[in-house]
């Protein structure tokens, strides 16, 4: 497996978590405080959290069907980028995991 297919899904794993942090604390913003202006921003940030997280689906199942993962695994890293913050932590430990196989000759994990 190649290191840029583990970069991508960090970089994807990131921006869905920070989106969906986002879009949790303008929520909170438009419905608990009533804060003026936080509709729009919610809408916006919604909208790209909508597209950026099916990027982020398309790039963890090509890292979950290299790293050859069983399907609860996998389900639960494409279902991370819909729990808020829960990307983050995932993302943590889906990368120790395969940076210690990539970098200890692993880099072919789909071929066996």
């Amino acid at each position: 497996m190649k290191k840029s297919v583990l970069t991508r899904y960090r970089i994807m794993a990131y921006v869905t978590g920070v989106l969906l942090v986002l879009l949790c604390l303008g929520m909170i913003a438009k419905y608990a405080l009533g804060i003026d202006g936080a509709a729009d921003a919610t809408r916006v940030i919604a909208i790209a959290h909508g597209w950026l997280y099916v990027v982020y689906l398309v790039f963890a199942f090509d890292l979950g069907s290299k790293a050859k993962w069983p399907v609860g695994k996998q389900l639960w890293v494409l279902i991370a980028g819909t729990i808020p913050t829960a990307a983050f932590f995932v993302e943590r430990k889906v990368s120790a995991e395969l940076e210690a196989k990539v970098t200890d000759g692993g880099t072919n994990l789909a071929k066996a």
